[in-house]
């Protein structure tokens, strides 16, 4: 595992139990628009937890525990835009390209059938835009390792949801 490897995961850890310390202090508790009431969850409703350890691009291991309530209450706009950047079908296309490893654009486009550079970067924009994907130098690009089990845990949930899993 490489020294930016190891940063990243140490950052992801702190940020981890940072919204852990925010929960239990009740500051995570606040509604979506930012000035609204402060949501009530003192009475857990329950928690919600994934997690997973997998070795697509590295050994990546993840769990998380996040209070139901207040699960209700996160801001729904970077919530929405991960979203909105996965529910197409081509851009999901691009996730499930990298989370197999780094690729350049070219490598994408073959990938991901896309006709023209154009629409692949239109994507890539989107993507960036929303977190899930990062560029790792000029014309490559990747998933961060903690954010490899997120995005499994969405897909599987995308795909329950949808009723594929039964």
């Amino acid at each position: 595992m490489s020294d930016g490897d190891v940063n990243d995961e140490y950052e992801a850890r702190i940020a981890d139990l940072e919204r852990r310390v925010r929960i239990l202090e009740g500051d995570a508790t606040r509604s979506g628009a930012g000035d609204g009431p402060v949501t009530d969850v003192a009475a857990s409703t329950g928690s919600v937890t994934y997690g997973g350890s997998v070795s697509l691009h590295g050994n990546v291991r993840w769990n998380v525990e996040y209070d139901a309530g207040a699960s209700l209450a996160l801001d729904p706009v970077p919530v929405a835009a991960v979203l909105d950047a996965l529910g197409n079908p081509a851009r999901l296309a691009i996730v499930r390209t990298l989370l197999r490893g780094p690729a350049t654009a070219t490598e994408l486009q073959e990938a991901t059938e896309l006709t023209s550079t154009g629409r692949l970067y239109h994507h890539l924009r989107a993507l960036s835009a929303a977190r899930v994907v990062e560029q790792e130098s000029r014309n490559r690009y990747r998933i961060a390792p903690e954010k490899v089990v997120p995005l499994l845990v969405l897909t599987v949930a995308a795909a329950d949801v949808g009723e594929q899993l039964r």
